[in-house]
C-alpha cells in the first residue's frame, strides 16, 4: 500500500477542497479493500447521496471523509436531521475516515467505522446557521469520534504504518454481530458495556470491575432500575457472540 496521496489528476482542479476530494477518493479506490469480505471496492458513478463506495461482493456501502493534520475528537458531517434518519434505517453506510499530512500528502491514519457503531449518541447537533447565511437556519452535525469504542475504529493505516489485511478483517468480524440488533437502545447498551470493558484496559477482567461503572450506566440509562442484572445480561450476550469468553465464575477474557 502506497500511503502518498499525490496524483497529477489533482492538477485539473483549482480549489484545494476539490483537489483533496479527488486525491482521497482515487487513493481509496486504488488501495482499500472491503473490510467485511476483503473484496474490491468500487465508486458510485452517479454520486449516490448516502455513500461514495460499495463492495460488489457483499454489498456494503462506504462514505469517505478526510481531514488534514490531527484526527481530533470530532468530524464535521452533513445535515443533522438526515443523519438521524439514516441511523434509523438500513441506508446508513459504513464510514471511512482518512487523516493526512498537508505538507507531504501522506496518509497518517485511515479508519473504517462500521455502521453498527453509529447511534444518536455519537451525533452532535450543531447550532443553526445565522439568518445572514446563504442556508439560514440549516443545522449540521458532527460525528463524535471520542464516544465510539476503540473496537469500532478499525485501522488500515495507523500513525503512518500499514496494518495487515487479515487483522483488519478479523477486527471487523469481531463486532459484526451488532448489525443484527436493529433496536438502537439495546444496541446502545451493548456498546456501553464494550466501552466499559475497554476502560478497564485488560484482556482478563472480573465482573466486579464492570460493576464499578454502575453509576455511569445509571446516568446513561435512568429508566433501568437493576443495572447490575443488565450488566450480566449484556456480558452474556457478548459471550454468546464470542466477543469475549467466560473463563470461570465472575471472570472474563476478551477474544
Amino acid at each position: 500500500m502506497d500511503i502518498n496521496l499525490y496524483s497529477t489528476l489533482s492538477n485539473n482542479y483549482s480549489s484545494n477542497s476539490q483537489k483533496i476530494r479527488v486525491l482521497t477518493e482515487k487513493w481509496a479506490l486504488e488501495n482499500i479493500f472491503c473490510p467485511s469480505c476483503g473484496g474490491i471496492i468500487s465508486d458510485y458513478e452517479n454520486n449516490k447521496p448516502v455513500a461514495d463506495f460499495y463492495c460488489g461482493s457483499c454489498s456494503e456501502d462506504y462514505e469517505l471523509k478526510s481531514k488534514k493534520d490531527k484526527i481530533g475528537k470530532k468530524i464535521v458531517d452533513g445535515a443533522y436531521s438526515t443523519m438521524i434518519e439514516r441511523l434509523q434505517s438500513d441506508t446508513n453506510p459504513n464510514f471511512f475516515f482518512l487523516n493526512y499530512d498537508k505538507n507531504s500528502l501522506n496518509v497518517s491514519n485511515f479508519i473504517v467505522i462500521p455502521k453498527h457503531f453509529f447511534t444518536p449518541e455519537i451525533i452532535e447537533k450543531r447550532n443553526p446557521l445565522s439568518s445572514t447565511a446563504k442556508r439560514a437556519g440549516w443545522i449540521g452535525c458532527n460525528i463524535l469520534l471520542e464516544t465510539i469504542p476503540q473496537s469500532g475504529k478499525i485501522f488500515y493505516v495507523k500513525d503512518n504504518k500499514v496494518q495487515s489485511k487479515n487483522e483488519i478483517i478479523d477486527n471487523w468480524n469481531k463486532t459484526v454481530f451488532l448489525k443484527e440488533n436493529k433496536n438502537l437502545d439495546s444496541r446502545g447498551w451493548l456498546l456501553d458495556i464494550i466501552k466499559c470493558i475497554e476502560k478497564i484496559n485488560k484482556k482478563d477482567f472480573m465482573l466486579n470491575e464492570i460493576y464499578q461503572f454502575e453509576n455511569y450506566l445509571r446516568l446513561k440509562h435512568p429508566n433501568n432500575n437493576n443495572i447490575q442484572a443488565k450488566i450480566r445480561q449484556q456480558l452474556q450476550i457478548l459471550r454468546d457472540k464470542k466477543f469475549l469468553y467466560f473463563s470461570s465464575r465472575g471472570k472474563y477474557k476478551l477474544r
